[in-house]
């Protein structure tokens, strides 16, 4: 491959949020029995007439702004006609000439999935459609079953230009998307819920050339992980058909994710195969410079923005602040909590370290969570004003992420609370020094680390309970008496 480079655009579909279907009063909602969520107008039937769902429309707006885009003033919608079960009409009201949104940019900077550094620079977006979902096909042994529950959902086509050269920027590319959609609250992403899907169009080409090289089109990816793995597989792929002497045909594959390898499915289809033209039935869609300006002022703050926040106004590290700001319900989490405590560090890293660790182990997401980001704050205070350790916090959240009970409940149910009184600690450390004379030896000879041993022992004493500060302070006060 070092002798060639890939050339890679995608193009994402992404479901929006709303109550209703896109040109029906359908419910837009995932799951169902099937053919339950359906009408005339989602089915199809003569004589129907489709209304746009104005939220779409302004979603998708919305996302065009977020992704700087050039928001057109007069749009239409257009019929994309082909013969296929999925689609009740045999056409599909989509966008051609005249979308929403054109000439848009997506940043991207850090780590691919490889882990590797990608640098920093900007994907091109070429443009923004609206349009309607088509149905779900199952298929099964001697048979193939149809729903089109979800027939008729808005659905955003964002196609990016050619600016991709690596797998690692492809994935990052499709982690912002996401990330901005999110945010947005223009879609939850769910892509086992089929709310985020993504195609990947691929060339090779000898470096240094101008020329782009045969279109691949890879279908069936059902992950982010997937659409890495299809372009590693086909930027093996290509150069290997053209160094053997043979030609590459513009085509479709899919991808089979258990054998790690793209396959032919059909020959690609070209903009004149679809037969475009203006929907009949639909008025074109005129938008104001008002309109747009007041789009623009519910736009949302995104994760870049939020992450810088997070370092310049609560102290944390680049690192924290990206792991934070992830997903838009961990950053929701954690500025829930971060008014309550002390030091916003502190709150970070249990949600780093121990409750993302739990989320994990319980294939639940944060807002199945059964502790509230108010709950962990205030188990925070608890170590702040010395109530429990360090220590029994994590046993103290092990309980509250079992049962959604609240700290002080179990710190007083359990009788955790630390032990803070000075007779009492000063008797422990008494009992620690009297049963370890050659540790005591060694401290005295010069060797101070071993205060952590004499540390761990009252500790153990104490059954965790001992405030750890007064412990060392006092050994030091004796051991060096």
């Amino acid at each position: 491959m070092s002798q060639y480079e890939a050339v890679i655009g995608l193009e994402v579909h992404v479901q929006i949020k709303t109550d209703s279907k896109m040109f029906c009063s359908c419910a837009n909602r995932f799951g169902g029995e099937p053919n339950t969520r359906v009408c005339p107008v989602c089915m199809g039937y003569p004589g129907v007439l489709p209304v746009p769902n104005k939220t779409a429309i302004m979603r998708t707006v919305a996302a065009g702004l977020l992704t700087n885009c050039e928001i057109a003033k007069f749009s239409k919608f257009d019929r994309k006609s082909y013969f296929y079960p999925d689609m009740p009409k045999n056409y599909q009201i989509s966008q051609y000439d005249l979308p929403f949104c054109l000439r848009g940019n997506v940043h991207i900077e850090g780590e691919g999935f490889s882990g590797e550094d990608m640098g920093s620079r900007d994907i091109g977006i070429t443009r923004i459609h609206l349009e309607e979902d088509v149905a779900k096909l199952t298929h099964l042994p001697g048979s193939s079953g149809v729903d089109y529950n979800r027939a008729g959902i808005p659905l955003m086509e964002i196609v990016s230009e050619p600016d991709m050269r690596t797998p690692n920027e492809a994935y990052a590319y499709l982690n912002k998307l996401k990330q901005i959609m999110q945010y947005a609250g223009i879609s939850d992403c769910d892509m086992e819920k089929g709310q985020m899907r993504c195609d990947v169009n691929i060339s090779v080409r000898k470096v240094g050339e101008e020329k782009f090289g045969t279109k691949i089109e890879i279908k069936n990816l059902n992950s982010f992980r997937a659409a890495h793995r299809s372009l590693e597989y086909e930027i093996w792929r290509q150069p290997q058909v053209l160094d053997a002497g043979g030609t590459l045909n513009q085509e479709t594959r899919g991808w089979n994710d258990d054998r790690g390898e793209t396959y032919l499915m059909r020959t690609k289809e070209s903009d004149h195969d679809y037969r475009y033209f203006p929907d009949p039935d639909l008025m074109p869609v005129t938008l104001e410079e008002e309109d747009i300006e007041k789009i623009r002022a519910t736009l949302p703050e995104l994760p870049d923005a939020m992450r810088q926040r997070f370092v310049k106004d609560y102290a944390l590290t680049e690192y924290d602040a990206k792991v934070l700001t992830q997903e838009k319900a961990i950053a929701d989490y954690f500025e829930t909590g971060v008014q309550l405590v002390n030091n916003p560090k502190t709150l970070a890293n249990w949600i780093i370290s121990e409750l993302l660790r739990e989320l994990s182990g319980a294939s639940i997401s944060i807002e199945e969570c059964q502790v509230s980001g108010k709950q962990l704050a205030d188990m925070i205070k608890l170590i702040e004003n010395n109530t429990i350790s360090g220590k029994i916090a994590k046993d103290v959240f092990a309980e509250m992420f079992k049962t959604g009970k609240d700290a002080p409940v179990i710190v007083k149910e359990k009788g955790l609370e630390q032990v803070t009184d000075t007779g009492a600690i000063e008797g422990l450390v008494d009992q620690a020094i009297a049963n370890n004379h050659p540790q005591v030896q060694q401290y005295k000879d010069g060797n101070h680390k071993v205060i952590q041993f004499f540390v761990g022992q009252v500790m153990k004493l104490s059954k965790g309970k001992a405030n750890p500060q007064m412990v060392v302070k006092m050994l030091k006060g004796k051991l060096d008496a």
